[in-house]
């Protein structure tokens, strides 16, 4: 059984919402031959993307051919729209969400979803969660990695996920056992970065890091200890520079341990008495496209919190979701079956099959 974590879904069409809000900034969809869209924002070109970024039944040819037995859907992180008014950006939310409800209860062996939420007002984001779980059935919301760091923004300043406004999005998401996937956007030095699609190779994983630390330095886990949150790429440069963090923690406390006493190597797995390992407290997704990569994040995180993830259907994704996982021989049959299933069942709250 594979369960693909980290997958994107948009609708085939939307009203013209620079038209709709009365400002510019928003994503639209061109469909300018069979099968095909281009994403713009005002005149310029976002992404193209093909018919299986908005078909259903393309995407269920898709996971076949690939043996995935469930995608877990959320939206394209560029649909997130925090830098908006806050009504505009609920509005944009519901129509989001309403579409992936719809689309799971049509296939709903072969998906499960999660929403979108306006965190640039935590009221609003805590009520369209708990609408999205109540009466949509979506598990969670994918949110992004900041809000309000764009140019068109009508908004507060750039605020992190350890932001105390937030703590009414946290709360809800605890008392409603809803998961919550945590997505790179708007990535950090994108203006200096013009070259080399760097913003992904470089912003992405500085992103993802910069938001589990403020989560952890921010004491989130320690206010909200039911909290489930995963991240994805493999929790960005976070594992990779984790000794630097540690040390940091260490040698200027003054600094770095200001609002959470805890270690932040706290968090990751860890021995738990002789044979027995305690996982990480947070997950991640298995997106790292290299087996000692891999490897490292099962040391740190333990099996039982990193989760396949794809990020299909785009070009930096795993082509064949799980090839990875298959491929190490290293890995016990029982690790397998973790990675490949079992982690995103427990982080969603899924019954076993």
């Amino acid at each position: 059984m594979k369960i693909d974590l980290h997958t994107h879904i948009l609708p085939r069409e939307w009203p013209d919402l620079d038209a709709k809000y009365g400002y510019s900034g928003f994503v639209r969809l061109e469909h300018y031959q069979p099968c095909c869209a281009r994403m713009m924002i005002g005149d310029r070109l976002f992404r193209e993307i093909t018919d299986n970024s908005w078909d259903p039944q393309r995407r269920i040819e898709e996971m076949d051919r690939a043996g995935v037995t469930m995608q877990v859907l959320s939206t394209v992180p560029v649909m997130f729209s925090y830098w908006a008014k806050p009504d505009d950006a609920l509005d944009l939310s519901r129509r989001l969400n309403d579409h992936i409800a719809e689309v799971v209860r049509a296939h709903s062996t072969k998906f499960v979803g999660l929403a979108t939420i306006p965190l640039q007002d935590a009221d609003l984001a805590a009520a369209e969660l708990e609408r999205c779980v109540r009466e949509l059935g979506l598990l969670g919301a994918q949110i992004g990695t900041h809000i309000d760091a764009n140019e068109h923004c009508h908004g507060p300043d750039c605020r992190n996920l350890d932001d105390h406004s937030l703590n009414a999005v946290w709360k809800t998401a605890e008392q409603l056992d809803a998961a919550i996937f945590v997505h790179p956007w708007d990535m950090l030095g994108r203006k200096r970065m013009p070259k080399y699609w760097l913003p992904w190779l470089v912003g992405m994983p500085a992103e993802t890091t910069l938001a589990i630390c403020c989560m952890i330095f921010g004491g989130v886990f320690e206010r909200f200890p039911k909290l489930r949150v995963a991240f994805a790429h493999g929790g960005g440069a976070f594992p990779f520079t984790i000794g630097r963090i540690e040390h940091a923690f260490h040698v200027r406390p003054d600094l770095v341990a200001v609002d959470n006493k805890v270690n932040p190597r706290t968090y990751l797995a860890r021995q738990d008495g002789p044979g027995a390992m305690r996982p990480a407290r947070f997950y991640v997704d298995s997106l790292v496209h290299d087996p000692e990569a891999l490897q490292f994040l099962l040391k740190l995180f333990g099996a039982q919190r990193v989760a396949l993830g794809s990020d299909y259907p785009f070009p930096l994704g795993e082509a064949q979701p799980g090839a990875l996982i298959e491929s190490m021989a290293g890995l016990s049959a029982e690790e397998k079956a973790h990675l490949l299933s079992g982690t995103a069942r427990e982080f969603l709250g899924l019954a076993c099959p």
